[in-house]
Order: C-alpha cells, then structure tokens, then sequence
C-alpha cells in the first residue's frame, strides 16, 4: 500500500492524532478542526461512534455502496496529486506579499473561504498547519495552508483567490510558497482536487503537481 492510500486515517493516526477522535479502527477530526474521519477499512459503525446524530463527517473512499448509520449528501470524483521532483520558481513565488496568517486571521479565512468553498474549512482549521495569504487594501484576499500531515508528506489545501482579484497569479505563488516550505522540511507536497474540476486540475499540472491516485470524496450526515 502506497503511504498516501489512506491520507486522513494515516494523518489521525500520526502526527495529528492530537487533533481527533478515535474508536476502533476509525479517526474524526475534532468538529471544529475538520468535518474529516478515516478508518483502516470501511467500518462504518465504528466511525458512527465519533459523529453526533445530525452532524456530518467527509471521507475519502473508492467505491461508495451501503453506509449503515449515516445518509449520503455528497459524493464527488476526487484526485490526488503529488510534486514531482521539480526546481522551484523562487522568483514567482515571491512575486506577491505573502503573509503568515494567525489565530487573529481566523475570521477572516473563513470569511474567505465561505465566499471560494475550496473544501471544508472550520473555526479550528488553521490548526491543522501553516497558512499563509495575500492581501489588497488590508483585505485578505487569498490564502494557502496545509491540511493533512502523515509520515513524509504535508497536503496543500484550502488554496482560494477572492472572485474580485482572480488572474494575478495569487493562488500560483501561494501554492509555490507552500511547496518551497514543505520541500524545505524535508517532506514531500501533494494536494486533492475535485476530478472533474479540469481547469484546477491543469493549473496544478503547471505548478509541478502529478496525477497520483482516484477516489471519491464523499460527506455523510449521522443518521438518528
């Protein structure tokens, strides 16, 4: 098994084992953290008993059939990619501002993110890695951080550009930062997109980023 098959039970399960809770063979982060869970193998009874009735959890999975215990509200393709070993543009990553955002930038990160929907993102979300933006006027106007950290790897998530101040390369220099960064440390980059979101798909393909795995992310409500 490929260290990167199972990303968020990995990670629940490593380094941000702090950051969940656990049953059996299954993981959640903590609610505020993120709506994420994972398990060794689909146990969906053993994940019901870290989701509140009413309250949701998003997996990664490859195939979807019965899920005792919860409702499906969404299902979608997912891809996973990985930095390949690649040179850096220094230069277009440090093109723009780039700030390290803080527990006092909160509001304004879910503000953000809220407004682009790069995927979920929760009061306690920063915690999960570093993350840093871009302002205009004193207006947080994109950001990059990091989500899932396990053995080797750091993912780079919650990349999002305001609608107003799209086609600046903002998200490009945000994501080449954080590649530098995680390169920097030692620990390989990759990242999840939608898989049918051609056009971000592409964009990554640019920044040094290589298809690596397909599944399905899927978001269950706990059934009463």
């Amino acid at each position: 098994m490929r260290s990167l098959d199972n990303p968020i039970w990995r990670a629940l399960t490593t380094r941000q084992a702090h950051l969940g809770d656990h049953h059996g063979i299954a993981s959640k982060f903590h609610a505020e953290v993120s709506q994420l869970g994972g398990f060794a193998e689909p146990d969906f009874a053993a994940l019901a008993r870290l989701v509140p009735i009413g309250e949701v959890a998003g997996i990664f999975i490859d195939e979807v059939s019965a899920t005792p215990g919860f409702e499906i509200v969404l299902t979608a393709p997912l891809l996973q990619m990985t930095y390949g070993a690649r040179a850096i543009d220094d230069d277009a990553a440090a093109k723009h501002a780039i700030e390290s955002l803080t527990a006092a930038d909160v509001p304004a990160m879910m503000a953000l993110a809220a407004l682009t929907k790069p995927g979920p993102f929760n009061r306690r979300t920063s915690e999960m890695g570093e993350f840093f933006g871009i302002r205009v006027g004193g207006e947080l106007v994109a950001m990059a951080g990091q989500r899932l950290r396990l053995p080797g790897h750091i993912e780079v998530s919650a990349i999002c550009t305001h609608p107003d101040h799209v086609g600046r390369g903002y998200g490009a220099s945000l994501t080449r930062f954080q590649v530098r960064r995680i390169r920097a440390a030692g620990e390989q980059p990759f990242l999840h997109v939608r898989g049918d979101n051609t056009r971000a798909i592409t964009l990554y393909e640019r920044l040094g980023f290589d298809p690596a795995r397909k599944s399905r992310y899927v978001v269950l409500r706990r059934a009463a």
